[in-house]
């Protein structure tokens, strides 16, 4: 396994960050990291993404694996690097998008669902399969895929509680991305540091506890 992929896998949980701006991504973040989550993707749907991206690593340095989610263009991939983002992140996999990404030299994770997704990803030269929207089927539909892309590394997103966080490891993952089950909306809009620093750590004992 690459360093890079080591990396994915020694983080865990990768938090994904929808924020309503910067300010509370960062706050967001912080809270996190405190409650032992080190998977930050700051995805595009959250104004001035870069901004917090660029703060977030100049604060947390080595600490914490800082990246870009919602990638959907070359343009973002490469104002997410200039930014200092450490992985990026799309939806889906697409060609040119995903080229743009890999010229980058960062982590390039792409969003894949079916058996023929995920080998446009593979042969496209990602590092991860982001198996999204993971929900739709649950850790046995990783476990399927498992089967045929047995060397493939999935990245499960979306569905992915502090509960069933060890039947996505059990099933193969080599790390999971967490949105509002991990960060709800309510508490980023009401500021909820505490609140969503308390789930952290509740993510963070699952991963102890599948790891173990």
């Amino acid at each position: 396994m690459t360093d890079r992929l080591q990396q994915v896998q020694q983080t865990g949980v990768f938090a994904v960050l929808r924020a309503p701006d910067a300010e509370h991504a960062i706050e967001a973040a912080r809270a996190l990291i405190r409650g032992g989550i080190t998977g930050i993707e700051v995805t595009y749907s959250t104004p001035g993404a870069p901004d917090a991206i660029r703060e977030l690593v100049a604060e947390f340095g080595d600490s914490a694996n800082i990246g870009a989610g919602t990638v959907t263009s070359a343009e973002r991939a490469e104002a997410a690097a200039d930014a200092g983002a450490q992985f990026l992140v799309s939806p889906g996999t697409v060609p040119a998008v995903t080229e743009a990404m890999l010229e980058t030299g960062l982590t390039v994770m792409t969003g894949a669902l079916t058996p023929t997704e995920v080998m446009t990803a593979l042969d496209l030269g990602s590092h991860v399969v982001k198996l999204f929207p993971a929900a739709l089927a649950g850790p046995p539909l990783l476990k399927a895929l498992r089967g045929p892309f047995g060397d493939a590394h999935f990245m499960p997103t979306g569905g992915v509680s502090a509960e069933n966080l060890g039947e996505w490891f059990a099933a193969g993952a080599l790390a999971v991305g967490a949105g509002s089950d991990l960060v709800s909306s309510a508490r980023l809009a009401e500021r909820d540091w505490d609140g969503i620093e308390a789930v952290a750590g509740e993510f963070t004992a699952a991963l102890q506890k599948a790891r173990a």
